[in-house]
């Protein structure tokens, strides 16, 4: 639905050359033209307006009666070929201006074309031949063009029956009978010359040439090699115009037919292949020559009207329909009828047009699409299509239609070249409309006006309509481009602009215009006084802001408060201003808020640009929208290859592209609903919004999620305007507690949502809390109207309230509405039995004790009688509590079951136990009873033996000891080595002296001492048993010194210092000296080795850095760039058999931990084995501060001061060899690229040599040493 759109018409000043233009050639390296007439060669340059006489020589006859055949540039030999009527193929050399004559026909030559390639040239002689030469003018072939046989491609027929035995479709059987149509000849003014064409990929050409022996034009195909291919059927009328698409699919002519005049298609093998019809009468004109541009998207026809006149009609195609886009009218006089027309060879909308007065013109064209500006619910959507005489409008707002079809039509009395739409505000769907005469068609609320503007010839380059309030009687107020001048409205003021302009674009809300020159230069122009001016174009620093290439298409928007030009060119390159953002758009356009563009790479992307910045454009257009972090993205989505933007309906959500062959699809771009909801929401239009989310599959939650608050606030508005009970109960059921705002639609950068929290609802959950303020609003408005929301409300909490829902459908039953149309019981079940499991509402109407309503349920959920009736009956017959209790056992709620059970007396308090016991409600039965009871006493026995079994031996005896049960309650704290307790029983219980005595030493021989508590094991010996000797000896054994002494010097016993505490002393001293020696060693074997396998780890990473990581179990760890091979093919062999594994069995889980920890050389976790040996040398180290400070102590105190100094240096000595080398370790290990940790504290994974485990990645933090603790003496210094 695109127009063509002129951006610029270069006009020549008339040359002076001898004679009158043939034909001319566009030089593709200079853009200049070469100009052939019946006297000399001209160069042209149309920017510059230079002329440049090529050769004065007259190698044409000097009487001017000399025709020329064609020209050619030849940009890679740098020269010129012209070839002349007489014979004659001349070559101009433009580097050395030398003339030179290749060669001769003595028949003379009647059309010259050479292949696309430029690798061969095909000239037709005045002998009926056709000349087939390379590029050096070599010859190849020389055919006649006029042969008996078809060609190569000749159809074949099968001979299966006669022509009158065929059939015929819906011709029928006369058309068998039917006889041959008189073949006619050419038109009287054919100027009888042969037409050669090229097909674009110079793989075939195609001659029209007149027939000798019936006068009328065939086509025939031929091939590189100058071989007949195939001979078009007989086409009465054909005419002299041939051109074949550059694209290849059809060769174009022009056919006259008795009522009609027609272009018309041929495919390869010569069979017509469609057409269109031309918009005149019979005998009103004749057609010199068709053109195609150089991409064919444009059809150029050159009229010459039979009244005095020509036209050049540009014409399109889409949809299967032809458009007639522009008509160019040159007028009545010879001197200005086109002498030569051509397309440029390199832009694919440049027209050349040379006049017999040797005027030149070039004009520039673009696509643009004609839509209305309008961004309120007044803009239909209106999108213009030229075509012809008339103006196909399609209302998008009200009708999606594909074209050639639309809304309504304006019939005009000229052909259409440019029309526009008003941008005032609430009046956009106006517009104007100028036709090829220079006439105004103002199509407004009055009606049709019409003035005439003769200043207005073919040298209109663009207009833009805008609004202003100078005039109250102009409706529109157009600024016109004459050259490079603007005029204004009727006062035509003008203003001189340096440079030819080739857009203008205006903003409605700022009234900014903006004008673009030639070369990419914007100015702004201000019309809004009574004087138009013109300035710079300037950014918020000052600094004058251009484009660096000229853009096709533009429009004004604002970004963070500045405007801005959007500018795209037709190399698909997007600026914002002097910032290039993207290089792949094919369309874009502005609405609103938002920037919508499509790409080459077959995405649509909706930008905001109140969250957009020209620092991270260029960012976000580059992002997949395919890719993860993308995947809720709601400003990008696929679309169909080729799609481009048509227009946006403005307060909607619909976005109607175009796709490459013509048809139209609405789609609604996810940003664009999202932000229109947001509106609608906002405005507490809650029931357009909810229809579009209906149809557009939004999530519903998003009514709520968008502002919380404010829904909670508008329930009874929200149910007023829903006015529906479906949809109410379709939102119920579709809540959830995700909240959409940051999940499935997160708000566009730098909105802030309101949080779920401040909306009232504290910390219950917002499934909840709409539920209930549904239920309150609708139980005011109207309960029976909204019964069955009100039971959904019930069933979709978090908790569904199951047994409230039934009960209400009870009372419907007992006490029925009396409303015309309210809901019966019957209904009301029915949907409930819709929304929840038959089986498990029948299971909770059970749980109701109401057999009615269970029967009720039962009825409707067709079930079989005999599965519930024997069991219901069996029920009643039952006593009230035990009737209940067997209810709730059955349904599984065993409190309850234990609660009405415990209501039944004596004779059922074993099945109450055995009830506790099965389902461990031991607490919630202890709670029924009171604790002087019998029952509770035997449940707190049960309990206890339930605690024992479950290794609670402790909470056990409590238990035993609160009831009474003295023996077994010290047995349990005994075996718990609960020593104050047991002691404490045993004392109460009560027990002789001997056997507490006795009790006292097993508790400490045989638990506290095998538990390392010294201590402890000492009080029970020296206050219970009475043996001070064995409490010392268990004290130097544990290594208490300091208590072994006071024990000694308290019961007078000094001998022991000798016997027992002195030797404990020494060995202690020699073990641990022993001891940290060894772990100073390991040490320091442990460094040096890791050092080492980091540093072949580096050198592997290197070798090994493309292949596959280790398939371990804690690979999530790690991405997939970052997990790496190290070290040899069998190490990844064992890690992904680790992974199998562990996989199976914890057993297993564990033996493939201990592998990985392995401290074996080469392995393959050897550098995080020897990380776990480090620190737990570290760790063990640190912790023998407080019992090397005792011992020393000791050593002192008894004269060891040599042992105690050389204990004290040894442990200093490995501290600080300790303390010194944790640094150096772990910045090795990160070095090493094992792990690098992020500034949040995260782990953040690179290369590395193996997957770690979770638990791991403790070993990937340095270990911190107490250095507060105080250890040293003084007096050892």
């Amino acid at each position: 639905m695109r127009n063509l759109k002129l951006l610029r018409c270069l006009r020549s000043p008339e040359l002076r050359s001898p004679g009158c233009p043939r034909c001319f050639s566009v030089r593709t390296d200079t853009g200049t033209l070469l100009i052939v007439s019946q006297f000399s060669l001209t160069e042209y340059d149309p920017q510059s307006g230079e002329v440049i006489s090529l050769t004065a020589e007259g190698y044409l006859s000097e009487d001017g009666s000399g025709v020329v055949a064609g020209i050619q540039d030849l940009p890679d030999q740098e020269a010129v070929c012209v070839a002349t009527a007489k014979g004659d193929v001349i070559v101009y050399h433009l580097n050395t201006n030398e003339l030179e004559c290749v060669g001769s026909v003595d028949s003379g030559l009647t059309a010259m074309s050479w292949s696309p390639d430029q690798e061969l040239v095909t000239l037709s002689t005045g002998q009926e031949t056709v000349i087939l030469m390379t590029k050096d003018f070599e010859p190849l072939s020389e055919v006649a063009i006029h042969q008996d046989e078809f060609g190569e491609g000749e159809f074949i027929t099968v001979g299966w029956g006669k022509k009158e035995t065929q059939f015929h479709g819906s011709e029928g059987k006369l058309a068998a009978q039917r006889k041959a149509a008189v073949i006619q000849p050419a038109v009287p003014w054919d100027d009888r010359r042969p037409r050669i064409t090229w097909r674009g990929d110079g793989q075939l050409f195609a001659i029209s040439a007149i027939c000798p022996h019936t006068g009328c034009r065939k086509v025939r195909v031929w091939n590189r090699e100058c071989i007949l291919q195939a001979t078009s059927e007989v086409v009465n009328g054909l005419e002299q115009p041939l051109c074949w698409k550059p694209s290849g699919s059809l060769m174009a002519s022009t056919q006259r037919h008795p009522n009609k005049h027609s272009v018309v298609f041929m495919e390869k093998n010569g069979l017509l292949h469609g057409d269109f019809t031309l918009p005149f009468t019979k005998d009103q004109v004749k057609v010199k020559e068709l053109l195609w541009n150089s991409d064919s998207t444009v059809l150029a026809i050159w009229l010459e009207d039979l009244t005095p006149g020509e036209d050049v009609q540009l014409w399109t195609v889409g949809n299967s329909h032809w458009y007639l886009k522009q008509s160019l009218h040159f007028g009545c006089e010879p001197s200005r009828a086109p002498a030569c027309v051509c397309w440029d060879p390199e832009k694919p909308l440049r027209l050349h047009v040379l006049t017999q007065g040797w005027a030149s013109f070039t004009y520039d064209w673009g696509w643009f699409t004609e839509r209305s500006l309008g961004d309120d619910a007044w803009d239909n959507a209106n999108v213009a299509v030229i075509d012809g005489a008339k103006v196909l409008v399609t209302t998008f707002r009200q009708c999606v239609v594909p074209p050639p079809m639309c809304a309504y039509e304006l019939q005009l009395p000229a052909a259409v070249n440019q029309v526009t739409f008003r941008a005032q505000p609430q009046r956009t769907n106006e517009l104007a409309v100028l036709t090829a005469d220079g006439r105004l068609h103002i199509y407004g609320p009055g009606g049709l006006t019409n003035c005439k503007c003769p200043l207005l010839p073919v040298l209109l380059t663009s207009f833009v309509n805008l609004n202003s309030s100078i005039s109250e009687q102009v409706h529109f107020i157009f600024i016109f481009t004459f050259s490079s001048h603007f005029v204004r409205g009727t006062n035509r003021s003008e203003v001189k602009v340096e440079g030819h302009v080739i857009s203008m674009c205006s903003s409605p809300r700022s009234g900014t215009l903006a004008v673009q020159l030639e070369d990419g230069q914007i100015r702004r122009v201000f019309w809004d006084t009574l004087k138009v001016a013109v300035t710079d174009w300037k950014d918020s620093m000052g600094c004058s802001v251009n484009f660096p290439l000229p853009c096709v298409h533009t429009a004004l928007c604002a970004i963070n408060g500045q405007e801005h030009l959007i500018g795209l060119t037709e190399r698909s390159h997007l600026y914002i201003g002097n910032c290039e953002v993207a290089s792949n758009v094919s369309s874009f356009v502005m609405y609103d808020e938002f920037l919508l563009l499509t790409t080459h790479a077959h995405t649509c992307r909706c930008l905001h640009l109140a969250t957009m910045s020209l620092a991270r454009s260029s960012t976000q257009l580059g992002t997949c929208p395919c890719s993860e972090s993308a995947q809720n993205d709601e400003s990008a989505r696929r679309v169909e290859r080729g799609s481009r933007i048509v227009t946006v309906v403005p307060q909607d959500t619909r976005l109607v592209l175009q796709m490459p062959r013509g048809n139209i699809e609405t789609i609604h771009h996810r940003a664009l609903v999202l932000a229109q909801l947001r509106k609608w929401l906002d405005d507490l239009k809650f029931r357009e919004a909810f229809e579009s989310m209906r149809k557009l599959r939004i999530n519903l939650n998003l009514v709520y999620d968008h502002s919380p608050r404010v829904f909670l606030e508008n329930v009874e508005w929200f149910l007023k305007q829903i006015d529906s009970v479906n949809h109410i109960n379709l939102f119920l059921t579709e809540l959830k507690e995700e909240d959409t705002t940051k999940t499935m639609y997160p708000l566009p950068v730098g909105k802030a949502c309101q949080p779920a929290s401040e909306a009232g609802g504290g910390v219950r959950k917002k499934v909840d809390l709409v539920c209930d303020a549904l239920r309150s609003a609708m139980e005011t408005l109207d309960p029976q109207k909204y019964c069955l929301c009100i039971l959904t409300s019930h069933v979709r909490k978090t908790t569904p309230e199951l047994e409230i829902a039934l009960q209400k459908v009870h009372e419907l039953r007992v006490n029925p509405p009396s409303a015309e149309h309210a809901v019966g019981a019957g209904e009301a079940l029915k949907y409930l039995l819709f929304l929840v499991n038959v089986n498990e509402l029948y299971e909770h109407s059970l749980g109701t004790y109401d057999f009615d309503l269970v029967l009720m349920v039962a009825e409707k959920s067709q079930k079989d009688p005999k599965e519930y009736l024997p069991f219901l009956n069996m029920l009643k017959t039952l006593e009230l509590n035990y009737q209940r209790y067997t209810i709730d056992k059955h349904l599984k709620r065993f409190r309850k079951a234990l609660h009405h059970l415990s209501k039944c007396g004596e004779e059922h308090f074993t099945e109450l136990v055995n009830l506790v016991k099965d389902q461990r409600l031991y607490s919630e039965a202890l709670q029924l009873y009171p604790s002087d009871s019998q029952q509770h006493k035997v449940l707190t026995v049960a309990y206890a033996e339930y605690l024992l079994e479950q290794q609670q031996a402790e909470e056990a005896g409590l238990l035993l000891w609160r009831c009474g049960e003295m023996p077994r309650a010290l047995q349990a704290f005994v075996s718990c080595t609960s020593w104050r307790h047991a002691l404490a029983v045993a004392t109460h219980i009560p027990v002789t002296q001997g056997q507490l005595a006795q009790l006292a030493r097993d508790l400490a021989g045989t638990k506290l001492l095998e538990m390392r508590r010294a201590t402890e094991a000492a009080l029970l010996l020296e206050q219970y048993a009475k043996d001070c000797e064995e409490a010392i000896s268990a004290l130097v054994t544990g290594a208490a010194w300091e208590e072994a002494l006071r024990l000694i010097y308290l019961y007078s016993r000094q001998d022991i210092i000798e016997t027992h505490l002195k030797p404990a002393l020494l060995e202690a001293h020699s073990m641990q000296v022993a001891f940290l020696e060894s772990q100073m060693a390991l040490f320091t074997r442990y460094k040096s080795r890791l050092a080492v396998v980091l540093e072949q780890k580096e050198k592997t990473k290197l070798l090994l850095i493309d292949e596959d990581g280790p398939d371990c179990g804690e690979a999530e760890l790690y991405s997939e760039a970052s997990s790496v091979l190290t070290g040899s093919r069998f190490g990844s062999k064992y890690s992904h058999s680790n992974s199998r594994i562990s996989s199976r069995s914890s057993k297993n889980r564990r033996k493939a931990e201990g592998k990985k920890h392995s401290l074996k050389e080469g392995s393959p976790f050897e550098d995080i084995a020897l990380l776990h040996a480090l620190i737990q040398i570290i760790h063990v180290t640190d912790k023998m501060r407080e019992e090397i400070h005792s011992l020393l102590r000791a050593l002192v105190l008894f004269l060891f001061d040599v042992r105690a100094s050389s204990l004290q240096a040894k442990y200093s000595e490995l501290l600080q060899l300790i303390e010194t080398s944790i640094p150096e370790i772990w910045h090795e290990v990160q070095a090493a690229g094992v792990v690098t940790r992020q500034s949040d504290g995260g782990l953040s994974p690179v290369l590395t040599a193996q997957c770690i485990s979770r638990t791991d990645a403790e070993i990937l933090m340095p270990p911190k040493m107490r250095q507060s603790i105080r250890w040293e003496l003084s007096i050892l210094k």
